[in-house]
C-alpha cells in the first residue's frame, strides 16, 4: 500500500473530525464537525464531489428510517403518549426505583428487538424521563438503561439495529440462521448489561419513590399515535421478512401518522417537523462522506488484506480480533461508518460466517462503550438534551468502561462457542 501525502491529509481530517465529534470543542453541535470535515475533504479537491455525493447517497435509507422514528416520537410527545406510559410505570413499581429500572429495561429490550435501538432512544428515552421526573427519582440511572439496552438488544433480530443492514451490505441472512448465530450471544448480552449498569447505579437506585401518581387518559392522538407504533413494528416486520429496506416505510408511517393526527386536530404539521433533530441526519451524512474519502486512500484494501490473512492463519483468531478491534473502531467513528468499512473489508476477505458475525456483535454491542459509539446513544443523548439534561463524554465513559467489556467478552464467547 503506498500511502500519499493527500492520504495522510485525509486521514488527518478524519481523525480530527471523529474528535470533534467526540470531544465537541467549544460545545458546538457533533454535526458541525463531522460535516465540516466532509466539506473539507470536499474543497480540497481530497474527494471528487461525485465521490461526496455518491457517500451522502450510501446513507438515504438511514435518514429515511431515522426521519420516521423522529416524527413518531415527536407526535407522542406532544400528545402525552410519554406522560400516560410513565404514569403507568411509576405505579407499577411500586414505589421502588430498582423496580422502575427493571421496568424500563425491560421495556427498551422489547422495543429495541421490534423497533431497532434508534426506536428505543427517540421513543422511549422521553417516557422514562418523564417517568423519573413524575416518581420523584434520580433520572440518570434509568437514562442510562435507555441508551445501553438500545445497543446490547440490537442483534437480537436482523431489524433491531440498521447497522446490521449495514455490516451485511443489504443482504441479510435468513431469519433462522441469524437467531442460530444471535439468540445466545445476544441474550447473554442483555443480562450481562443489565447485571453490570445495575451494579454500578446501585446508589442511584437506593432509597424509595413515589408510589403512585395521576394516571392520565390519552387523548385521540394519543391513541393515533399508539396505532402508528403499533403499524410501524408489523410493517418493520414484514419488510425485514421480505428483505425490503426499512428506511423507505418507515418515513412512511411517520408521515401517515403524523398527518392523520394533524388532519384530526385541523393543525399545522410545521411544529412536528421543527420538532425533527435535523442535525442527526447531517452528522450521519458527514460521516458517511468522510468513510467515501477514506476508502480511496486504500485503507479498507489494506483492512481487506489484513483480515484474509488472519482468518486463513485461525478464524478463531480473527473473529476476537475483529469483533474486539471494530467495537473499539465504533467509538472513534460511530458504528454506522464503522459499519461500513468493516463490510467492505469483510466483502474483499471472504472470511467465514464466525468471523462476520464477531464483526456484527463487535458493531452492535461495542458501541455502548461511549456517548458516541452509536447512532442510538447520539439520539439518546439529543432526546435528553431536550429534557434539560446531559451527559458528558467522560461520564458515559466511566459507565461503559465498567459495563461494555464484560458483556462484549461473553458474548463474542458464546458465539464462539456455537462454531
Amino acid at each position: 500500500m503506498t500511502v500519499t501525502g493527500a492520504d495522510i491529509l485525509i486521514w488527518t481530517i478524519a481523525a480530527l473530525a471523529a474528535a470533534g465529534v467526540v470531544i465537541r470543542p467549544f460545545r458546538l453541535p457533533e454535526a458541525v464537525w463531522a460535516v465540516g470535515g466532509a466539506v473539507l475533504v470536499t474543497v480540497l479537491g481530497l474527494l471528487p464531489l461525485s465521490g461526496a455525493v455518491t457517500g451522502v447517497a450510501k446513507g438515504f435509507d438511514v435518514y429515511l428510517f431515522l426521519f420516521g422514528m423522529m416524527l413518531l416520537s415527536e407526535i407522542g410527545r406532544r400528545e402525552g403518549l410519554f406522560d400516560a406510559v410513565a404514569a403507568f410505570a411509576v405505579n407499577h413499581a411500586g414505589g421502588s426505583p430498582r423496580r422502575l429500572f427493571l421496568l424500563i429495561y425491560a421495556a427498551g429490550t422489547a422495543i429495541t428487538v421490534l423497533m431497532s435501538n434508534d426506536a428505543t432512544a427517540v421513543v422511549l428515552t422521553p417516557a422514562v424521563f418523564a417517568a423519573a421526573r413524575r416518581a420523584k427519582t434520580d433520572p440518570l440511572p434509568h437514562l442510562f438503561a435507555c441508551a445501553l439496552i438500545a445497543n446490547a438488544a440490537s442483534f437480537v433480530l436482523p431489524i433491531s439495529n440498521p447497522a446490521n443492514l449495514v455490516l451485511y451490505d443489504g443482504h441479510m441472512p435468513p431469519l433462522a440462521q441469524w437467531l442460530t448465530s444471535f439468540a445466545l450471544p445476544s441474550a447473554i448480552a442483555i443480562l450481562a448489561t443489565f447485571a453490570a449498569l445495575r451494579w454500578v447505579e446501585r446508589d442511584g437506585l437506593a432509597g424509595a419513590c413515589e408510589p403512585t401518581v395521576e394516571q392520565p387518559g390519552l387523548s385521540a392522538g394519543g391513541w393515533t399515535a399508539v396505532a402508528g407504533l403499533g403499524a410501524t413494528v408489523v410493517v418493520l416486520l414484514t419488510v425485514s421478512a421480505l428483505d425490503i429496506p426499512l428506511g423507505l416505510p418507515t418515513a412512511i408511517m411517520g408521515a401517515m401518522t403524523t398527518a392523520v393526527v394533524c388532519i384530526a386536530r385541523r393543525v399545522s404539521p410545521l411544529p412536528i417537523l421543527r420538532g425533527v433533530s435535523w442535525l442527526v441526519l447531517l452528522l450521519v451524512a458527514g460521516l458517511f462522506v468522510l468513510v467515501e474519502a477514506l476508502a480511496r486512500t486504500g485503507l479498507i484494501a489494506a483492512l481487506g488484506t489484513a483480515l484474509s490473512a488472519t482468518a486463513h492463519a485461525s478464524p478463531t483468531t480473527a473473529a476476537w480480533s475483529a469483533g474486539g478491534l471494530l467495537a473499539l473502531a465504533c467509538n472513534l467513528l460511530n458504528n454506522l461508518p464503522a459499519g461500513l468499512i468493516a463490510s467492505a473489508a469483510a466483502a474483499q476477505a471472504h472470511p467465514p460466517r464466525q468471523v462476520v458475525d464477531a464483526l456484527l456483535i463487535g458493531v452492535d454491542l461495542g458501541p455502548n462503550l461511549s456517548v458516541t459509539g452509536s447512532l442510538a446513544t447520539i439520539l439518546w443523548l439529543a432526546a435528553i438534551r431536550r429534557e434539560g439534561e446531559d451527559v458528558g463524554f467522560w461520564r458515559f465513559l466511566k459507565i461503559g468502561a465498567v459495563v461494555t467489556p464484560p458483556a462484549l467478552v461473553l458474548a463474542l464467547g458464546a458465539r464462539m462457542l456455537m462454531g
